[in-house]
């Protein structure tokens, strides 16, 4: 799915171009579904870094969710190679209980992984609310394409976040060892 819809920063401020600013004009929301005071309110707390990041604690949500269980060597890289990434923690337990993050160039392509959210926190928004704020983060970085991958059941999710099918009709494709002629 692509992040469909208007944008405050405007055309030309994506474009090199000599008279654009070089700069895009951020994308601030206003009105978040839950406001980070809100958010405290309720006993949570969003980091934007690894720092602190449990990542035995991370697994388990992807394992509750469904995912398979990934090495933890091979999440820390994934991690390190990863350009925005937002996760709540909840201060009762000091562990993590929603994660999101995007990798891409930097400049007009990001894609979103690995959103999920504990079984036992999912309903109250913090799915929305990382969303809300990582999808802010990319466009205020001037990124004017952005993609997620998402299990097919989840997809009513992510529609009322501004993400459509694309509108181009452009269908991904994923690499298959299994598909490859000899």
């Amino acid at each position: 799915m692509l992040l469909h819809g208007n944008f405050t920063t405007p055309l030309h401020s994506f474009l090199r171009h000599p008279t654009a600013p070089t700069h895009p004009t951020p994308l601030t929301i206003t009105n978040y579904s839950i406001s980070d005071q809100e958010l405290s309110t309720r006993g949570f707390t969003l980091h934007r870094t690894i720092t602190h990041l449990n990542l035995d604690d991370l697994n388990s949500i992807f394992v509750a969710v469904g995912f398979p269980r990934r090495h933890p060597d091979k999440i820390r890289v994934a991690l390190e190679h990863t350009d925005s990434l937002l996760w709540a923690q909840y201060e009762k337990t000091q562990k993590p209980v929603a994660f999101a993050r995007a990798t891409g160039d930097g400049v007009f392509n990001a894609i979103i992984w690995d959103v999920v959210v504990d079984p036992s926190f999912q309903g109250i928004g913090l799915g929305k609310v990382l969303m809300e704020r990582l999808v802010e983060e990319l466009v205020n970085k001037g990124i004017s394409n952005i993609a997620l991958y998402s299990e097919p059941r989840v997809l009513g999710f992510y529609r009322p976040l501004g993400f459509v099918a694309d509108p181009d009709g452009i269908r991904g494709m994923v690499y298959s060892r299994k598909g490859k002629k000899k």
